[in-house]
């Protein structure tokens, strides 16, 4: 509920600054407050009209509606508040000096005509972030030397899958492009790390069809996130298998390549918990596995890394964060996944890489200065 607790607060306080002090008839204001009554809170209105807040089951052209609309109420926000900021310091200012003139600056600040181009900005970057945010995902070439590879793995080909959240907005189309991009890499190993779905799997099987075209020399394998909780996770332990990916639930498969062993392990979100399932277990997950082996990890939030060193990780592949989808959001975001947000991290021991995501969350479909990502990471031996 703290998302439409915010969003009100967010109606009131644009409400107060912008449509309060506008010069326009009563029945105009009182639409125009209606209009940003109903954009604040969309997600409550798909949480109980739509079937839900992770994925309502509504045409994308809708959605994408919606996530324009959504994206700038938060611009005009912070441009609302970035105007109030400079007039709060110009008073301040005055009152320091004692003059009680306003300053013609902090007029023309506060005009109707800066008021029109916060709007008219506002309007083109939330287009800008709309667009950005349903292409096509990026490949990310990245090489990562892991101290105790053996030679005979030195340039095994991981492609890492996090955050794809296929949904009424990203469809099968979208999910079949991904899969051709994928597959173009030839993989040696495809690792999913969460959150590829919303919805339930009903209903979402035709958007996830294309994900058995999928080939990897050694196998295709992945682990929950937390939106796979949100909607029928029994389902989906179910459908992924017969997509042909290996689901890892606190578990680890050992895999012989050229003659070597390679432990990869995957754990559940702590989402689970939410639902009565189990959480996240790593000891469990590494229970039986060969201690002298290379040890990679999938779990879907990045924030545990310093944790797993102990557990003799080699190299962990997260996402979640979606690398904070817009620039300037990142610190927030980092704060909230343990100070990670996305690309390369060395923790201790252990070698990270987090996913800025190949999707993302129709809830809130912007991505600014944060591109998607399908990361192709080449594996060295010292």
């Amino acid at each position: 509920m703290f998302i439409h607790l915010m969003a009100g607060i967010v109606f009131i306080y644009l409400g107060t600054r912008l449509l309060l002090p506008l010069r326009v008839g009563k029945k105009t204001k009182l639409g125009l407050a209606l209009l940003l009554l109903i954009i604040s809170q969309q997600h409550f209105i798909n949480r109980f009209v739509f079937g839900g807040l992770a994925s309502p089951e509504i045409p994308a052209s809708l959605l994408l509606l919606q996530g324009w609309c959504f994206l700038f109420l938060v611009l005009l926000l912070i441009f609302t508040l970035l105007r109030d900021l400079v007039l709060l310091i110009g008073w301040v200012a005055r009152k320091i000096r004692g003059s009680s003139k306003s300053a013609p600056a902090s007029q023309a600040f506060s005009s109707g005509r800066r008021q029109a181009m916060m709007v008219v900005l506002a309007s083109g970057t939330a287009f800008w972030g709309i667009r950005e945010a349903v292409g096509l995902p990026d490949v990310r070439h990245v090489e990562m030397v892991i101290p105790r590879l053996p030679k005979a793995l030195d340039g095994l080909s991981i492609v890492q899958i996090s955050d794809m959240h296929a949904s009424p907005l990203l469809q099968s189309s979208w999910v079949s492009a991904v899969v051709d991009r994928v597959n173009a890499l030839k993989p040696d190993l495809i690792l999913f790390t969460g959150d590829m779905v919303d919805g339930n799997p009903t209903v979402r099987a035709a958007d996830v069809a294309p994900l058995r075209r999928l080939r990897a020399n050694y196998g295709i394998l992945g682990a929950a996130g937390n939106h796979e909780y949100y909607s029928n996770f029994t389902g989906w332990m179910k459908a992924f298998p017969a997509l042909g990916i290996n689901m890892l639930q606190n578990r680890h498969e050992v895999l012989n390549i050229q003659g070597q062993p390679l432990v990869i392990a995957g754990v559940t979100d702590v989402a689970a918990e939410r639902v009565g399932l189990p959480g996240p277990d790593l000891a469990a997950a590494l229970q039986g596995a060969p201690e002298d082996a290379v040890r990679i990890l999938m779990e879907h939030r990045p924030a545990n890394a310093p944790e797993n060193v102990s557990h003799g990780i080699d190299l962990q592949l997260s996402g979640h964060t979606h690398g904070g989808q817009i620039i300037g959001m990142n610190a927030v975001v980092a704060r909230f996944n343990g100070g990670y947000l996305y690309g390369q991290y060395k923790v201790d021991t252990l070698n990270m890489y987090v996913s800025s995501g190949a999707g993302l969350w129709n809830g809130f479909p912007v991505r600014l200065g944060v591109p998607s990502e399908i990361p192709r990471i080449v594996l060295r031996s010292a």
